[in-house]
């Protein structure tokens, strides 16, 4: 009785709270905008909330993704559905949704000290 069903929300505005909330769940907000904005407006709107674990994009245009993600506060984006946290990836967020990286080489370089050595063997 506890466990909610995957769900897909459609009709979500930027006003309720499930846009100003770190939602652990299985539920995706679908947010659209209105031809009249702009892409910058667009991303002002995903950024402006105190948290950053993941962010999606569908878009054909390659160079709206290089700039989207660019500008995104976000510590993962997925875009047209690519997979969000392969093993070799790292996973964090920035913002209130934490700091730091699991997975990968990046989230093993939390435990592990390094040390150069540099030895010269006589001439």
């Amino acid at each position: 009785g506890r466990l909610h069903p995957p769900t897909v929300l459609t009709g979500v505005t930027d006003e309720m709270l499930l846009c100003r909330e770190e939602t652990f769940g299985p539920v995706a907000p679908v947010l659209t905008f209105g031809d009249g904005e702009s892409t910058e407006d667009v991303v002002a709107r995903a950024n402006a909330t105190p948290y950053g674990l993941a962010a999606y994009l569908w878009t054909r245009d390659l160079a709206r993704v290089v700039r989207v993600c660019e500008d995104l506060q976000f510590g993962i984006v997925s875009v047209n559905g690519a997979p969000l946290a392969p093993p070799q990836g790292p996973f964090g967020g920035v913002k209130g949704s934490g700091y730091g990286r699991e997975g990968g080489h990046h989230g093993v370089e939390d435990f592990v000290e390094y040390k150069y050595v540099s030895v010269g063997l006589g001439r």
